[in-house]
């Protein structure tokens, strides 16, 4: 599938007793699959696996392909710190 060349996969991960499965949700039929010795296990690492960082998009981007939320997000970051407001930027003491 293009989508999943140039994006990358969007794997959703769950658990099937002791076994972790995961499988891209653009349905490309990418996908596999992971036996544990215990169900927690299985359960533990697929809950821990899936999920989606909205936050980070722009922080953990690839550099090429997202390069301009890269700079977006920089360019938020710098005004921010001008205005001193946002993350990173500490108050000025009383």
């Amino acid at each position: 599938m293009l989508r999943c060349r140039l994006l990358g996969h969007r794997f959703r991960f769950l658990s099937e007793g002791a076994t972790m499965r995961w499988y891209c949700a653009r349905g490309c039929g990418a996908g596999g699959a992971k036996p544990y010795p215990a169900a927690e296990e299985a359960r533990r690492y697929a809950r821990a696996f899936d999920h989606e960082d909205h936050e980070d998009l722009g922080r953990r981007a690839p550099l090429v392909g997202l390069f301009p939320l890269r700079l977006l997000r920089a360019l938020r970051e710098h005004r921010a710190k001008r205005a001193g407001t946002g993350p990173g930027v500490t108050p000025p003491p009383r």
